[in-house]
């Protein structure tokens, strides 16, 4: 158990931290039974649970902040619930009915309230809520038990620099999810399959990879593991894809983008329309917007530049500030985003 004297707050890693407990609940018998409060860290888990063989296993991500006003607030945790539920459906899982998602999530943050971090810091509580197929099949089959639970951590920024630009490199040697695969779930297969891409960005000294559509390589997909963005001409431009992942962050960016005065489009993007951005970014819960400095193409020697001096964009910055004043309870939630508790 990490010691609270322990921690520096200001210099959180995005990793995992030890907190105090965790919630899980269990679906038997064609039903979820009641709300449990663990100490443990560990699953016990038989040899032959269908997420350690056939991947029915779905994750949501979300975070808690401490606000300046001394109140704990969380971000759009229902929309969490429906983003596990179509992940549900998609591989043959119960679904975690709202109202007991969202206890859950409330319940797991008061519970490790003392690891919340100061709202000076800039850190935030992660919540993590996970579902797994436990009960044993040796055919390829959905399970018969399930486990949901939420698990906190204490979080930094998730790219060090906080809010600055990175720079991604286009992929065309892998694919993240296929058009009518699992892209548009939040399931851990994905996040697999990006990983060797990932490694190669990284050792040709980017910060992510950047995914074009699978079927022909001639439209934007998504950065890495968050979606993409980009702006020109007063408009908010992002990608519509069957294998890109519903952010709920770029849902609200939208949002935000039209409250701003600023057009919204989702369309497909042709991987040449980088040329005609002003501004562009990746955005997901982790780093809210992680706006981009330039997209390289290897395959083609072009490279896309959108900021020259390392700083994000006047309209990402604008976008950037709202949703964290949004979150922090620092200007008005008119859209009913947070939950505040009291």
């Amino acid at each position: 158990m990490e010691k609270i004297d322990n921690i520096d707050w200001a210099n959180l890693p995005f990793g995992y931290i030890s907190t105090d407990y965790n919630v899980r609940c269990y679906y038997r018998n064609g039903a979820w039974g009641e709300i449990e409060v663990c100490s443990e860290e560990t699953i016990p888990l038989h040899m032959a649970a269908t997420c350690l063989h056939y991947g029915q296993e779905a994750f949501e991500g979300q975070k808690a902040f401490r606000c300046p006003d001394g109140k704990i607030r969380m971000f759009r945790i229902e929309e969490n619930a429906a983003r596990m539920q179509s992940t549900s459906r998609g591989i043959l899982m119960p679904e975690v009915p709202t109202e007991l998602f969202v206890e859950m999530a409330k319940r797991v943050v008061k519970l490790n309230e003392r690891f919340l971090p100061p709202y000076e810091s800039g850190a935030s509580l992660y919540l993590r809520p996970l579902l797994i197929g436990t009960g044993p099949q040796v055919g390829v089959r959905p399970a018969e038990e399930y486990l949901f639970l939420i698990f906190v951590t204490p979080v930094g920024p998730y790219f060090k620099g906080g809010f600055a630009t990175n720079n991604y490199l286009i992929t065309r040697e892998f694919d993240r999810a296929a058009p009518l695969g699992t892209g548009c779930f939040k399931v851990g297969g994905n996040y697999a399959a990006g990983m060797r891409a990932n490694h190669v960005a990284h050792e040709k000294g980017y910060a992510c990879e950047f995914y074009l559509d699978a079927k022909e390589k001639k439209y934007i997909d998504e950065c890495g593991a968050a979606n993409f963005f980009g702006i020109k001409n007063n408009t908010y431009v992002t990608p519509a894809s069957s294998s890109i992942l519903p952010s709920i962050t770029n849902k609200s960016l939208m949002q935000i983008a039209e409250d701003l005065g600023l057009k919204v489009e989702r369309r497909p993007i042709p991987v040449e329309e980088l040329a005609t951005f002003e501004e562009a970014g990746a955005c997901g819960t982790a780093a809210v917007i992680s706006p981009i400095g330039k997209i390289v193409d290897d395959e083609t020697n072009i490279e896309y530049v959108f900021s020259k001096d390392g700083r994000p964009g006047p309209i990402s910055e604008q976008l950037y500030t709202r949703f964290r004043n949004i979150q922090y309870g620092i200007e008005p939630d008119t859209h009913g985003w947070m939950t505040v508790f009291e």
